[in-house]
């Protein structure tokens, strides 16, 4: 959990009357103070204390609060408050480690292990997709944060027959790097399935979610070549995660 500082103390001061609502004044303030004073996780004071600094009724406050929400800049946790909301890392849909894709956009990335094993008996599909016969395999789950904040699990098997012992390397930074690095296996295509889910009880906990929580599911099986080395199962929080694609219309050839 993040560790909230406390928020700046500001000046009273009265919004002043004009042709701009006193709504969209104390908007266009909040803004800026989560631009310049705050982090994202870090929390809004409440709603009497944003009266009496800025001379205004609860109704302005909470119509300024709603449109920072709606815009995705807040965001509202049931029972705990307003928090500055991260800005959502925007995948392409291109060949890259999640690592890469948040140092891409400024943001540090690490992980948290919940899970390192060689396990025998792998789901079905992991094992239609590795063709490897009756063979164990590396099963790992991490939890991927950007600077602190959680954003997806990665729920990944790992070819042994191309990469065994891959535990021995630190899985806690860019296993795509380690498949390159220490393999000469870099991954060179995949196919990905995006689904909607919604967040169980356990994974709600560990995303720090509510139970129910709408969830990105992305299945991605990775080759390097014509080699299977990775299958992985992610569940990203949709309010961190954003998925951009960019579509064209096939140019129809001309026909006699």
């Amino acid at each position: 959990m993040v560790t909230s500082p406390k928020f700046p103390v500001l000046p009273a001061r009265q919004l002043p009357d004009g042709p701009k609502p006193k709504h969209a004044q104390l908007r266009e303030i909040l803004e800026d103070i989560c631009t310049t004073e705050l982090r994202p996780g870090d929390m809004l004071p409440g709603e009497r204390v944003l009266e009496d600094t800025f001379g205004v009724s609860r109704i302005t406050v909470r119509r300024a609060i709603g449109d920072l929400v709606a815009s995705g800049r807040l965001k509202r946790a049931r029972g705990r408050g307003t928090f500055v909301a991260p800005a959502p890392l925007i995948s392409r849909l291109h060949l890259a480690s999640f690592s890469s894709e948040m140092s891409a956009q400024g943001l540090t990335a690490t992980s948290d292990v919940l899970l390192a094993e060689a396990a025998a008996t792998p789901p079905v599909e992991v094992e239609a997709f590795f063709r490897s016969g009756d063979h164990p395999h590396t099963h790992l789950r991490r939890l991927r944060l950007g600077d602190g904040l959680p954003y997806a699990i990665d729920d990944s098997w790992y070819n042994n027959v191309h990469v065994a012992g891959i535990l021995d390397h630190d899985v806690h930074a860019s296993v795509y790097g380690i498949l390159d690095g220490e393999y000469g296996l870099p991954v060179t295509e995949a196919e990905q399935i995006a689904t909607a889910v919604n967040a169980d009880a356990d994974t709600a906990r560990v995303l720090d979610v509510e139970p129910g929580t709408a969830l990105l599911k992305i299945v991605r099986m990775s080759l390097s070549g014509d080699r299977p080395v990775e299958w992985c199962s992610s569940l990203y929080r949709t309010d961190r995660y954003t998925l951009k694609t960019h579509v064209e219309r096939a140019t129809e050839q001309p026909t006699d």
